[in-house]
């Protein structure tokens, strides 16, 4: 199974699935939206790689109104779903059905952002990408990236996955769900330790560099040029 039709699967109860399977989501996000340094009124232009049904760009527009976006997903289905979420603000959101690996788009952003994708990328590729993203930011642009952590030990991969296992059980996730979530990882992801995240971020040329919050598996990346 490729990885658009894995996630177009699951494209009807993604949303749920996320706020149960990602601890402290809310948390999370905030912390991610509380780090943009723009002010809430400025017209913003956002792109949300890997968006999907738009949560982590939902989050955004609560507190910068006058932001413009444009998701970019290999995952169709998951975008009619964010078209759905952003109908009453059309004229703030656009899609694009296209993998982001091959990203080259002729406009540049303030902001571009992305939430638990690029995981699903070869270390070499999250390189490359990196280096995209930074060549599509504008002076002082920022990125942002709430993505998974691989333990730098055996001992902390295994502290971490039983954490979530413990976690999405207490949150009332369904076995099928967490199986399904299992098999997505097994296949699909290739997580980077926090060292070298941020150490590609670096060569790609972004001057500041941190991840700001962490939670086990997860944290969220910020970098500016």
């Amino acid at each position: 199974m490729t990885i658009d039709n894995a996630f177009n699967k699951s494209a009807e109860y993604y949303d749920d699935w996320i706020k149960k399977a990602l601890p402290s989501c809310d948390e999370l996000f905030a912390a991610a939206v509380d780090s943009i340094p723009f002010g809430a009124t400025d017209p913003i232009k956002v792109l949300d790689l890997g968006a999907g049904t738009g949560l982590f760009s939902w989050y955004i527009l609560q507190k910068f109104h006058q932001a413009d976006f444009t998701l970019l997903d290999i995952a169709d289905k998951l975008l009619e779903i964010a078209k759905e979420r952003f109908a009453s603000h059309p004229q703030q959101f656009q899609t694009i059905i296209q993998d982001y690996k091959n990203l080259e788009l002729s406009t540049k952003f303030d902001l571009i952002i992305s939430s638990l994708s690029i995981h699903h990328l070869q270390d070499e590729e999250k390189k490359q990408l990196f280096k995209k993203v930074y060549s599509h930011l504008k002076p002082h642009g920022v990125f942002i990236n709430v993505d998974q952590i691989k333990g730098p030990t055996d001992v902390f991969q295994t502290l971490y996955w039983s954490n979530w296992l413990d976690k999405v059980r207490q949150a009332d996730a369904t076995e099928e769900q967490i199986q399904e979530s299992i098999q997505r990882r097994t296949e699909f992801d290739k997580d980077a330790t926090l060292l070298d995240q941020l150490s590609w971020l670096h060569s790609a040329g972004f001057n500041q560099v941190d991840c700001l919050y962490k939670n086990f598996f997860v944290g969220v990346f910020f970098a500016r040029t």
